[in-house]
């Protein structure tokens, strides 16, 4: 069994060669260096958030052959599963570490994975594929973005990879606001990623949801840094950050994307 493709032709290139030369622009013109324990990549069309995506990517270094844990929100209100299949892409398939899905202890469920063309973790999977093609991951979807469920979902993986004999990564999977003004949009999506650069989570939970904020994943980021405080990390670094209307040149209307690497 494999996770087929279900967003290809829409969120990115369906054609190997349409996709490879893509993300060939992206990571020539990414900032790069750094090996980050962890890293924060958004999941619109890759028109829009691919570069952003590229610079995030590009804080771990090349050649990475360990395994990504991907965390992804739920767009479609399942509960929290994770995956333990292969997942493919149009320039070739990524395995499945089937060892850490088994020590995460985590609901298993590719159908709801694939339910409704979801997107969150899909368009992650061609730059790794690209980027390090030897490396694996596990798929984790996350449902409830409460502050309860990013310390449930941080603690499955902070256990899972305690005296795990491979190297692991994690990414989570977001955008910020979302179909507001471009100047509110950075100015709301700044105040809440300085909440992050001393892994605050709990602060930047509450102004998430003080101010409003339609981040998409920020229950994915949560548990990313909470999982690798035990790591030894320290600090979150915003890398890039952009608005889709720097694509579309509609700035009334806009959605916010960052990369994040923390260290």
């Amino acid at each position: 069994m494999i996770r087929r493709c279900g967003v290809a032709g829409m969120f990115y290139p369906a054609d190997p060669v349409q996709l490879t030369h893509m993300l060939d622009a992206f990571f020539r013109s990414a900032r790069t260096g750094g090996d980050a324990k962890g890293v924060a990549s958004p999941h619109a069309g890759y028109i829009y958030s691919g570069q952003t995506s590229a610079h995030a990517f590009s804080a771990i270094r090349e050649g990475f052959s360990g395994t990504f844990i991907l965390i992804g929100p739920s767009h479609r209100g399942f509960p929290t599963c994770v995956s333990g299949i292969p997942w493919d892409t149009p320039i070739g398939p990524v395995r499945s570490d089937t060892d850490l899905v088994a020590r995460l202890g985590l609901q298993v469920d590719d159908q709801a994975m694939a339910f409704g063309n979801e997107n969150s973790l899909e368009v992650q999977v061609p730059f790794i594929r690209y980027r390090f093609p030897d490396a694996s991951i596990v798929a984790i979807m996350m449902g409830p973005q409460t502050m309860r469920e990013i310390v449930r979902v941080s603690g499955h993986i902070i256990s899972a990879v305690r005296d795990y004999d491979k190297d692991v990564r994690i990414v989570a999977s977001s955008d910020f606001s979302h179909y507001v003004p471009a100047d509110k949009a950075q100015k709301d999506d700044l105040f809440v990623i300085e909440a992050l650069k001393d892994l605050n989570v709990q602060e930047f939970y509450n102004r998430i949801q003080q101010h409003r904020v339609t981040a998409c994943g920020y229950g994915p980021i949560g548990a990313m840094i909470e999982a690798l405080r035990p790591q030894g990390a320290t600090r979150c670094d915003l890398i890039s950050y952009t608005t889709s209307g720097e694509a579309s040149g509609d700035f009334e209307q806009v959605v916010g994307y960052a990369a994040l690497a923390v260290n």
